[in-house]
Formats: C-alpha cells, structure tokens, sequence
C-alpha cells in the first residue's frame, strides 16, 4: 500500500446482521481515527445517526451519510463525491465504508481500484462481511425447509442471493450472534462460508464484539483475484485439467468431482457434459433443486438455444440468465477469428465450445442422484437424432434472465 493512500474497509452484511453494533464498537475501542461512510436504502438514515454518537471526529468531518439509494449501483458518482471530500478534509487514519444491507461489496470497492478521483486517495484493505449466523444457517444449513425472516426490500434480489454474494466477495467474514447457535451449529455455518469463500478469514462473535486490530489494516484485498476467489470458481479451476478426462469411462460425457475435506457435510462437485439439456426438463430440475444445494453456478448448453446460458442459484433462488452465444452458432468466418484470438478455447470436433459445466456446493448433497437427474435431464439418443425444435422459456438475448424458483 502506498504510504500516502488511505486504507479503507468496505463493511457488509445483511439486514439485522449487525454492522451497525460491530462499527460503533470498533470507534469506541480503536486505537486510531476512523472516519466512516454510512449508506442507508431509506430516506433518514438512522445508522448514520448512531455512528456519529460513536466518533471522536467532529461530525462534519468523521461521518459521511448516503440515503435513499444503494451505494453499489446509484450512488455511486455521490460516493466518489463523499470520501473525495473526507480525504480532503483529512483528519483520520482509516476509512469504513458500511453498506446498506442490500449492497454488494465488489462495485463499492472497485470504485477505489478504478481510474476514479477516489481510487488516486485510498486503497482498499479488506472486504468484510458481517453474517447473522443465525439467519445464515436457517436458510442454508439447516435439515428441514425454513420460513425465510427479513427482506431484501427488493423482490428483483433474494435475501439468499444477497447472503451468498457478500460472503463470496469478502476477505473477512464475522460469524455473528454466535451465542444464538449450538457449536455444531456454527461449525456448520464456518464450514458453510469457507466452502463459498475459501481464503476468507472468519471470525465468530456476538452483539459485534470484534477487536479492532483483527479488523483494520489486514491487507487482505489483492484487486486481482477478487473476483476469482469465490468457492464456486475455484473448484472449477481445481477440477479444470479433469474436462475432457475418459476417466470413468463417460468420454466427453463423462464427470467428475472434487470432495474438499469437510467435517460437516459441506462437499462440492463439477458437472460436465458434452451433450445438451432438454429445456424443460432441465427447468423442472432447476424448480425442484434439494435444500441440501447451498450454491451452484456454471453454464448450461440447452438444446435449440445458441446462447449460454448462465445458472445462478443460491439456496432457493434460482436465475438463468443468457449469456454470449456459442462459438459454434457464429458464423464460420466469425468463428476462425474468435478461435485464433482464443488459442485455450476447447473446441469440439463435433459440437465446437457448446457444453454444461456446473460447479454444485451443498451440505449432504446425495451427488450420485443429482448427478443421476441432471443426466435425466439431456436429450435422449433419439431426441439427438430429431429437430431441436423444444418448448424453451430460456431466454435467447444476451443480459436477459429467466426466475426459475424464488423464496
């Protein structure tokens, strides 16, 4: 880090989960002045409000307040505007920003790794995310299926989605209201958090207790491989070199898995197949997926459809959105270009780059029945042989998305 930048902590976490009660704590105990930025979805912003109570700073100059929008998509001129201006006004030695409970943690710090005025000023330390250990384990740890608390305030993004994509975009991750949980209870959830985030540090606490110099100054943030370190992305990688393996006899058929070394029943698996899914069946197995499924993500090959299209699922949130199209759809000339500019691109000699690759994170996960429905789910010898001409309410223009299943 520059000896001139300002290292800043972006901090996390859902609704209730307790940001609020951890940075009041961290002004109070700190060995150093910490200005802070506070956002809030509503018109007051009551958390501003509070904070301010816990700053030595003057309040003019300590604590900085965005309302009545989200920092990591409309607010985010205004944020540059904001710690441009406490930077200005220096007189601290740290920068929290807090987000509403319905940020992500990625935008909010890539405006202080980009060509902005902010990114000349600061550097980013660490992401943190504050999880209601809790809530986390009632909606993705547990046997039975749970009635869902709180809200996102957005219909558009389940609290499910929220709760994963800040834990797969943190460095550090504190495990919240421990004292609501049994141990194996929160072992559960750590084992949860590092299955989707393996190189977080995780720390357990409750009513925010959290000592600062575990908090600030850490370093964990590298802008290169953020948004490469989430569980999902890694375990393709591992299994990477397994991709066109005969292995177990399946040819470009055929799957494989990685079984990371879990005590508590979380496992991942990497599906491959070279052959495409029927649409509706595959939206039928997509609308039913088991509880035991924490997080899956990959790209479907759907017969008729030249587009990839990209699953997203977190617990009983379920989008597939189409992505680019297939290579091989393109026109010849198209291709060529594409494939000399893509020397690493797996080109089939029959079906070019068009093929499924899921990644599936869960705890208990029956693998061998999941495995056995997704297969359930391709087009049969003679449905290969026919015209793909299927019933398919995937979309077919790239960006647009597809709500399978919501809670």
């Amino acid at each position: 880090m520059s000896r001139d930048a300002i290292p800043v902590t972006v901090l996390s976490g859902s609704l209730g989960a307790g940001k609020t009660t951890l940075l009041n704590r961290l002004l109070r105990t700190a060995d150093r002045d910490v200005a802070v930025l506070v956002n809030d979805m509503g018109e007051v912003n009551v958390d501003a409000a509070l904070v301010s109570g816990s700053s030595e700073l003057d309040v003019d100059d300590g604590v900085a307040e965005l309302s009545n929008g989200c920092i990591c998509c409309e607010l985010q001129d205004d944020l540059d505007t904001a710690v441009v201006r406490l930077a200005r006004n220096r007189d601290f030695d740290h920068l929290v920003v807090e987000s509403s409970g319905i940020s992500e943690p990625e935008p909010v710090a890539r405006l202080f790794t980009t060509g902005s005025r902010a990114a000349a000023l600061y550097e980013v330390d660490s992401l943190v995310t504050v999880v209601d250990a809790r809530l986390f384990f009632d909606t993705f740890g547990g046997d039975d299926t749970v009635e869902r608390r709180g809200t996102d305030g957005d219909d558009t993004r389940p609290l499910s989605d929220l709760l994963v994509e800040q834990v797969e975009f943190s460095n550090l991750v504190v495990l919240n209201k421990r004292d609501l949980l049994s141990t194996t209870e929160l072992d559960t959830v750590e084992e949860l958090v590092r299955t989707l985030r393996p190189d977080a540090v995780i720390l357990r606490s409750e009513f925010g207790r959290v000592d600062p110099d575990e908090l600030l100054s850490r370093g964990l943030y590298d802008p290169a491989t953020a948004a490469e370190a989430a569980g999902w992305r890694q375990a393709l990688e591992e299994d990477g070199t397994l991709a066109n393996g005969d292995e177990h006899g399946h040819g470009h058929d055929g799957h494989d898995h990685t079984h990371p070394d879990e005590m508590y029943g979380v496992t991942s698996f990497v599906y491959r197949r070279r052959r495409p899914f029927h649409p509706g069946r595959l939206d039928a197995f997509l609308s039913s997926l088991p509880d035991s499924v924490v997080r899956s993500k990959g790209t479907c090959w759907v017969a008729g459809n030249d587009q990839q299209q990209v699953l997203g699922q977190a617990g009983p949130s379920v989008r597939v959105e189409a992505g680019a199209p297939w290579v091989a759809s393109l026109p010849e000339l198209d291709q060529q270009l594409y494939r000399s500019n893509r020397k690493s691109l797996e080109w089939d000699d029959e079906w070019g780059d068009r093929k499924t690759e899921l990644v599936f994170i869960g705890q208990s996960m029956e693998e061998e029945r999941l495995v056995a429905a997704l297969d359930d789910c391709l087009l049969t010898d003679a449905e290969m042989e026919r015209e793909w001409t299927f019933e398919d309410r995937f979309a077919d223009e790239q960006g647009e998305d597809v709500v399978v299943a919501e809670p």
